[in-house]
């Protein structure tokens, strides 16, 4: 009936993967295959008049891709932790949009890398330095797909230093202060959000 509240959504989906132990057991990598399907998204309802803007629970999304995940301590002191993941995610039922489409937001290739490398042994024991990347592909600005927002990668960086039970730390995050849209529209014109610029984030930790 006309105002009434459309019926949750229902999801359901499953995963398998391999998980294995590298160079002596200093690194540890997954692979995994994932399938996610979203139900009773809303969609518009064909049989209201335009301007009513009705909708129905009939529409369904579907994602799926694979994901390599990747970490460990490489020698003592240096540390690693690595991400690449493949998603199609689209469309697969809906009144409005073609099915086949892309979601909204969702790149088909992301990556992430962060290393850290901590001094082990003399005067400067417990300092620390970390670099980190972080990709996005292209991804669609809207589920119609009229327009798509531009890939980006940002450089992170870090500098620590850390004792038995305490930590300064200092942060680099995107340290080239590349222009670039982090954030899932609504439109070309309302909804886009920019990513954050160069920004220095200092933190102090005690551990009791």
């Amino acid at each position: 009936m006309a105002g009434d509240l459309l019926p949750p959504e229902d999801g359901e989906g499953f995963e398998i993967g391999l998980k294995t132990e590298l160079f002596d057991q200093r690194l540890v990598a997954t692979l995994a295959y994932f399938d996610i399907t979203r139900q009773n998204v809303a969609t518009a309802d064909p049989t209201a008049p335009p301007f009513l803007n009705a909708s129905i629970a009939t529409g369904e999304q579907r994602s799926q891709g694979v994901e390599l995940d990747i970490s460990g301590e490489i020698l003592p002191g240096w540390n690693v932790i690595a991400n690449y993941a493949y998603t199609d995610a689209r469309v697969t039922a809906d009144n409005r949009f073609p099915v086949g489409n892309g979601l909204i937001g969702i790149p088909e290739h992301s990556a992430n890398l962060w290393t850290t490398y901590t001094l082990q042994d003399g005067d400067l024991a417990g300092l620390g330095f970390g670099l980190g990347f972080n990709y996005v592909g292209e991804r669609p600005g809207d589920l119609d797909n009229s327009f798509r927002l531009d890939e980006y990668f940002i450089t992170n960086a870090a500098i620590f230093y850390e004792r038995a039970d305490w930590q300064l730390a200092l942060n680099f995050k995107n340290l080239f202060d590349t222009d670039y849209i982090q954030g899932t529209p609504i439109s070309r014109v309302r909804g886009i959000e920019p990513g954050e610029p160069f920004t220095i984030i200092g933190s102090f930790s005690l551990t009791f």
